[in-house]
């Protein structure tokens, strides 16, 4: 059987957003998909550098996933650390949903908490139905007119979403993080439940660039409720458990 991992590492490499170059790679295909491919996220009269960032940027770790043929970032993601000298400093979430603190396990230490968000995958890298067996062109607005997909990697694009996860699980584990907040819409909250990922949900639908869930989840109990459904899926999560140094 097709290892769900060594096929995604084929064509596409995750990449820690650690220098200046990298963050600003990162802001940039932000600013692509929020203010250029979704309507109403982010106004882009407020980024007239074409950079969609905000205050929780400097206090975050980053994260692009590149395609290796091409050279170009097709997804990002950041995981928002707590603020350590100042433990009870707001989360996003916190300050923009209605939570229920009846909802929040009591157990969660706010040193090890963190918040994944700007999860998201330009627009070019997205499944297509109607491909059949051609090439598809890379829209040239997000990449150079001359790259093509094959088939092959069209497959692959679906797993995107996974590998955006194994990178916030990555950056949990370097960084002490026992769990992280996330806010997800319906349709994303069944999806990953049918993964085996279990968001709990810590207060009502919030109109928040949407309407979306909070939720907090504990990455032991990610891994573990994947383990139980895909061992390949959990592969692709964990780096085959050197994430978690297994």
């Amino acid at each position: 059987m097709t290892d769900m991992m060594d096929v995604f590492n084929q064509f596409f490499e995750m990449v820690p957003a650690v220098s200046a170059e990298l963050k600003d790679e990162a802001y940039k295909l932000r600013y692509q998909v929020y203010c250029v491919e979704v309507t109403g996220f982010s106004n882009p009269d407020d980024f007239p550098d074409k950079r969609e960032y905000d205050e929780y940027d400097e206090n975050a770790v980053h994260y692009l996933i590149r395609h290796r043929k091409s050279g170009e970032y097709a997804a990002t993601t950041r995981l928002i650390l707590p603020d350590r000298a100042c433990p009870a400093r707001p989360f996003p979430l916190e300050a923009f949903c209605d939570l229920d603190e009846t909802l929040v396990p009591q157990s969660i230490n706010r040193t090890r908490l963190a918040e994944a968000s700007r999860f998201c995958i330009s627009k070019a890298f997205k499944q297509r139905k109607n491909d059949a067996q051609t090439l598809t062109a890379i829209d040239s607005a997000n990449c150079d007119s001359q790259a093509y997909f094959t088939l092959a990697e069209r497959r692959v694009f679906p797993h995107l979403s996974f590998a955006l996860i194994a990178c916030l699980i990555k950056g949990c584990c370097e960084n002490n993080i026992d769990h992280f907040y996330g806010t997800l819409e319906p349709a994303w909250f069944r999806f990953l439940s049918s993964a085996g990922i279990h968001f709990t949900k810590i207060g009502p639908l919030a109109d928040y660039h949407g309407l979306r869930w909070p939720g907090v989840i504990k990455v032991t109990d990610l891994l573990e409720g994947v383990a139980q459904k895909d061992q390949q899926l959990w592969n692709l999560l964990t780096d085959k458990g050197r994430f978690i140094g297994t």
